[in-house]
């Protein structure tokens, strides 16, 4: 495998990717931190509040006023584990020890790649999420254009931070304002930023520059599948999930779960367990292959927005 990823279901991207076997490309926060000893800060979620001054604390530095927003301070697994709104003293004198907060913001929820060459932002791209609840999204479009102001924002909190980092990052924000960090590419849909985009993506940590040639942009969308919590079904067969990769507008499908796991060793945002991914380059295309996709999941209690 010549990009470094911990999920098989995304193993589909990069097995057709050459890289020069002594090059590493992280796709997981876990690699990330430990690979990049001298910028693992950035997972600290505190850090990046105060490096923004947003009022943020631990368990036990009391907000001056409530709601907050309360979450673990370093989470390498993501999917909002063990994150919410916290209303008032008595539900903040219940967070353990290792939770932050901050404000609760509201706006936009962005993920944004970049590519960074020598603390220089070179490449960006966003995707908008479209929040449902408890943590989970309805889905996510890819977009083609420009968010000038979030653009320089982040240009600039990276000339400021990042001094001599080469890499990709994400960047999630909601409002302008970020969230977390990731010292890494967001693997979820890199499979709708074209196959130029992988060979730019060897050079930048084979070579240290940002080559992106033919970029031709076209929107695309990630569609998740949830069921309720509780129950860990046997993967769709083989040959269904192919029907559901051939069908038009579909680029991908991922079934983003180890079956033979219990549900409690899967990182899953507390609204729901996730089963599938749709990636799609027409979003009612998409939306029908998810209902296809759900018709596999007998006698399982499916959440649909």
């Amino acid at each position: 495998m010549p990009i470094c990823e911990r999920d098989p279901w995304r193993f589909q991207y990069f097995e057709k990717v050459f890289c020069p076997p002594e090059v590493n490309i992280p796709t997981d926060d876990i690699d990330s931190y430990e690979w990049y000893p001298q910028y693992r800060w950035v997972y600290e979620k505190i850090k990046i509040a105060r490096s923004q001054n947003l009022a943020s604390g631990l368990a036990g530095d009391v907000p001056a006023a409530f709601p907050v927003f309360a979450k673990p301070n370093i989470n390498l697994k993501g999917m909002g584990l063990n994150s919410g709104i916290i209303h008032n003293r008595i539900e903040f004198d219940q967070l353990p020890a290792g939770q932050m907060w901050m404000p609760l913001l509201t706006g936009e929820h962005i993920s944004t790649d970049c590519a960074i060459v020598n603390g220089k932002l070179r490449w960006i791209r966003h995707a908008l999420g479209y929040p449902w609840h408890e943590g989970m999204f309805t889905h996510w479009v890819i977009e083609t254009g420009q968010r000038v102001e979030l653009e320089s924002f982040l240009a600039t909190w990276v000339e400021r931070h990042m001094a001599g980092y080469t890499g990709m990052m994400n960047f999630e924000t909601i409002g302008g304002k970020i969230i977390e960090t990731h010292l890494r590419f967001a693997d979820q849909w890199c499979d709708l930023y074209g196959r130029d985009w992988f060979d730019a993506l060897v050079k930048l940590y084979a070579e240290g520059v940002w080559e992106l040639k033919n970029e031709s942009r076209i929107e695309g969308y990630s569609i998740p599948l949830f069921a309720q919590h509780g129950q860990v079904p046997p993967h769709p067969p083989q040959d269904f999930q192919s029907e559901i990769r051939s069908m038009p507008g579909v680029s991908s499908l991922q079934i983003t779960y180890y079956e033979f796991k219990p549900g409690e060793a899967h990182p899953m945002p507390p609204g729901g367990f996730r089963l599938a991914l749709v990636n799609c380059t027409d979003l009612e295309a998409g939306f029908v292959a998810r209902h296809k996709l759900a018709s596999s999941f007998k006698n399982l209690e499916l959440l649909l927005p």
